[in-house]
């Protein structure tokens, strides 16, 4: 069994200050528990250095304004507090996750716009989130749940509350043997893993999804620019399902996931090949340079 995330030790930053690891809570009847009005960054630190952590601090702030949850704190006051988390943790190499929500206040119904807005920052070393299927390549399970439409959620914003199925999905795999699954959209063209977004390889090109109806990740628009810079052509653009016995190779992306080849999805088989394992290692000499 691994250690536990409520009784380690340690400090997060809470509101403006550090507290100890284990007082960081909150109340019952926090508005965030109860109508998920909560967004959040996971970001990386290599060597001391969080990997895009502007954009990552820039995009909470957007998510939060997406859900009616304006974060009373501004970039500087954020990058400063995510530095200060991992310098009172001892940390250099870690996963760093920023989480604002609506707290307990006036209100307790939908509506909570008398409620405070509050803020949180933790800091811990966190290793491959698939394990060995970065040398092999993940197995991925296809989902049964769609990522929504645009006009029935706020895609775009990173929010606690578009997960729910992400968990489920994720949790299904699980019992099948599988790291991960595949989603769907509403259309039923080709969107993302459970936390992370995915690339195709055919005939020396890449293929990835237009990320219209979900989160455009900041790892996927870094792998981009990576690519265009190989000169490989890359084509955003809706995947119909029945394409996927065409592919040759398929990565994901994101912070957690950073670059991770895939071996298998339902049943389709991808080697990993020489562009997935040059990108894989591009990325990892990029975020530690």
């Amino acid at each position: 069994m691994g250690e536990r995330y409520d009784t380690r030790d340690g400090a997060i930053w809470m509101d403006g200050k550090l507290v100890p690891w284990r007082d960081a809570n909150v109340h019952i009847l926090t508005h965030a528990l109860h109508y998920a009005s909560s967004v959040f960054e996971g970001e990386r630190a290599y060597n001391g250095r969080i990997f895009e952590s502007r954009k990552h601090t820039e995009r909470l702030l957007a998510s939060g304004r997406m859900l009616d949850v304006d974060i009373p704190w501004t970039v500087d006051e954020i990058e400063a507090a995510k530095y200060e988390v991992m310098k009172a943790n001892g940390l250099t190499d870690a996963y760093v996750r920023a989480v604002a929500w609506r707290a307990s206040g006036e209100d307790m119904g939908v509506a909570s716009q008398r409620n405070p807005v509050r803020l949180a920052v933790a800091a811990w070393e966190w290793g491959a989130y698939y394990g060995d299927a970065k040398m092999k390549g993940a197995r991925l399970d296809i989902s049964k749940w769609k990522r929504p439409s645009p006009e029935t959620i706020p895609c775009h914003a990173k929010a606690s509350g578009l997960y729910m199925i992400c968990t489920m999905s994720k949790h299904a795999a699980e019992a099948k043997g599988c790291s991960d699954a595949m989603m769907f959209d509403y259309r039923g063209y080709v969107a993302e893993a459970t936390g992370a977004n995915i690339f195709f390889v055919k005939d020396g090109e890449v293929h990835t999804p237009d990320p219209d109806c979900f989160l455009n990740g900041i790892t996927r628009q870094t792998v981009i620019g990576m690519l265009k810079e190989r000169q490989v052509k890359v084509h955003e653009r809706h995947i119909m399902p029945e394409e996927l016995e065409s592919f040759e190779q398929c990565w994901l992306t994101g912070t957690a996931a950073e670059v991770t080849p895939v071996g298998q999805i339902g049943n389709y088989n991808f080697e990993v090949g020489a562009l997935t394992r040059d990108i894989a290692e591009g990325y990892e000499v990029k975020v530690r340079a």
